[in-house]
């Protein structure tokens, strides 16, 4: 499948390894590199695969994590003990603790912030999905999150009735326009909901990478139930990632500059 277009990735190596080391539960400072490194190729070789576009960052850490992973594989001489030589993860551990520290102060500006937004128009809701009102725990979904959900529905329908493979006549425009009607009415959806009338493998991917590019550009946002794990997507009337064309004038300000000359 050739969708001919190519999807910038809005988050990094870093991210990806923390999603990692997240989902299978290893203490960080106690990585079984073997394990991190064969599923973040895995990674990298589904995105790619996706058309989601790497940037070097990927394929450098990748190539740490291989040189991690031999040298954890060498045998230690008597002389290297006596010595105590760093723990090779350290070259790791380090930059993503520094990392963590990063991303919980913007995490926590962006809550501060997202206080006098008017972004959703109801509050979260998952009975639809046979969830107790205790369980309605959401979290921001991270782009992993949302392709080990899309994974997971691939999955399931392949098992099930197996999914024809053909070049869909679908653009990667109509499909983001079809959510954007689609998520106007219902205001918020799961992507189980979103994709429920996805039959092919072509189709689920085309909506996955709509939903993609949606959230990089701050359309929708992605929240994900802590204990089930589904995905909620939740249309934003007023995107606040969205970048201000170069040639277009900041209309508030303009408008603070016209009040100012009233006075």
């Amino acid at each position: 499948m050739d969708l001919n277009v190519k999807l910038e990735i809005y988050e990094g190596p870093l991210d990806l390894l923390l999603h990692l080391i997240k989902k299978n539960e290893v203490d960080i400072y106690d990585i079984p590199i073997a394990l991190i490194t064969s599923q973040y190729l895995a990674y990298l070789e589904l995105m790619e695969s996706l058309n989601i576009e790497l940037a070097g960052e990927f394929l450098l850490m990748a190539a740490t994590l291989t040189q991690i992973k031999s040298k954890m594989l060498l045998p230690v001489l008597e002389e290297d003990q006596e010595e105590e030589e760093e723990d090779p993860r350290m070259a790791i551990v380090r930059p993503l603790l520094e990392h963590m520290k990063i991303r919980d102060a913007a995490e926590a500006l962006e809550r501060r912030a997202i206080l006098d937004r008017d972004v959703f128009t109801r509050d979260v809701s998952l009975a639809d999905l046979g969830l107790a009102p205790a369980e309605e725990a959401l979290v921001e979904a991270s782009l992993f999150e949302l392709i080990d959900a899309f994974q997971r529905l691939v999955s399931k329908f392949e098992a099930v009735s197996g999914l024809d493979i053909y070049l869909e006549t679908r653009t990667l425009q109509e499909r983001i326009n079809e959510i954007i009607i689609f998520l106007r009415e219902k205001r918020q959806a799961s992507f189980e909901e979103l994709t429920a009338k996805d039959r092919t493998k072509a189709e689920f991917i085309l909506s996955f990478l709509a939903v993609l590019e949606l959230a990089r550009t701050g359309c929708l946002r992605l929240y994900q139930h802590q204990t089930a794990k589904v995905i909620m997507l939740f249309f934003a009337d007023q995107p606040h990632f969205v970048k201000t064309q170069p040639n277009e004038p900041d209309r508030e300000e303009d408008r603070d500059y016209e009040e100012d000359q009233v006075e």
